[in-house]
């Protein structure tokens, strides 16, 4: 019930402010001063932040000149990388030596772990080592996808001449709550 007076609302809201035309088929100048603050916006920005930082991680925060961004874009890379390096090598370390067991050579674990356990530790590796390989991956399409977003945001209108003022009512008869909304155009 409330879902649908909400729909209501909402589309009485968007229907109401429409650009209206003079019968010379010009904008009035009240469209025309809303329009003014639109002018400045650029739809590249986006897609070349975006492309900044695919080529170098951070450029694109750069380029947003969000330079505060760009060591926890760096530190959230390296992060998955230094895990990797690490289980890296312990996978190697014990691949190596399962395959020195199996070939009836002494390891460098033959009185500590058995051959179940060193098959284990070898999966515990190799399954952390794709885990940070695949956290990698996710923190750098991450990372592209947030300066893309940030460019679209800074381009934004955030002037005082818009405000939107949602409000929850109570009906004092009825005690039922109802959702209020206030869109505000100054021009």
């Amino acid at each position: 019930m409330i879902r649908n007076k909400l729909i209501i609302v909402i589309f009485i809201f968007t229907t109401q402010f429409s650009f209206s035309q003079d019968q010379e088929g010009q904008l009035s100048v009240d469209s025309q001063a809303f329009l003014e603050d639109t002018d400045s916006y650029d739809p590249l920005t986006p897609a070349k932040a975006a492309f900044y930082s695919a080529v170098l991680p951070g450029l694109g925060q750069a380029y947003n000149k969000r330079y505060w961004k760009i060591p926890i874009v760096y530190g959230a890379l390296i992060t998955p990388l230094y895990y990797y390096s690490i289980n890296a090598k312990a996978y190697n370390k014990t691949r190596k030596a399962f395959k020195q067991r199996a070939a009836g050579e002494k390891d460098i674990y033959f009185n500590l772990y058995s051959d179940q356990s060193l098959e284990n530790a070898q999966q515990v590796y190799r399954r952390n080592r794709d885990t940070s390989l695949l956290t990698f991956v996710g923190l750098y399409a991450l990372q592209i996808l947030e300066a893309s977003i940030d460019a679209h945001l800074l381009q934004f209108n955030i002037s005082d001449k818009i405000t939107f003022d949602p409000k929850l009512m109570r009906d004092n008869v009825s005690n039922d709550n109802y959702l209020g909304l206030s869109l505000n155009l100054n021009f």
